[in-house]
């Protein structure tokens, strides 16, 4: 890699760091008594929602893959198991459980 290519990279990473930090910062440095817009409240409320799924679905699918799979099967069964305990029960625990005894007896059976 070239010098004005190394530059350019690490500029880039500088830049999204620092754009990144002045977006979180904002909230937590605003003067007292600012009110924030009631659009921006309502929005705020869907981050969670969003984020979460971007989180786990790349790694419910594509983490420790058998050789020539596509998918994580066994990741895959175990998620849908969680989603069923965690619509029905409202347990955070009990969806923790489930998923994870769901995965670790998949893996362990070797089906």
């Amino acid at each position: 890699m070239s010098m004005t290519l190394d530059w350019l990279a690490w500029g880039t990473v500088v830049a999204g760091g620092a754009v990144t930090l002045a977006i979180r910062a904002s909230f937590i440095m605003l003067p007292p008594g600012t009110r924030v817009p009631e659009l921006l409240q309502r929005c705020l409320k869907y981050v969670a929602a969003a984020v979460l799924p971007a989180l786990i679905v790349p790694d419910v699918l594509f983490r420790e893959l058998a050789p020539g799979a596509a998918i994580n099967t066994y990741r895959v069964i175990a998620l849908l198991v969680a989603s069923l305990v965690a619509w029905r029960t409202k347990s955070v625990v009990g969806t923790l459980v489930a998923g994870m005894g769901t995965l670790w007896l998949l893996k362990w059976s070797g089906l």
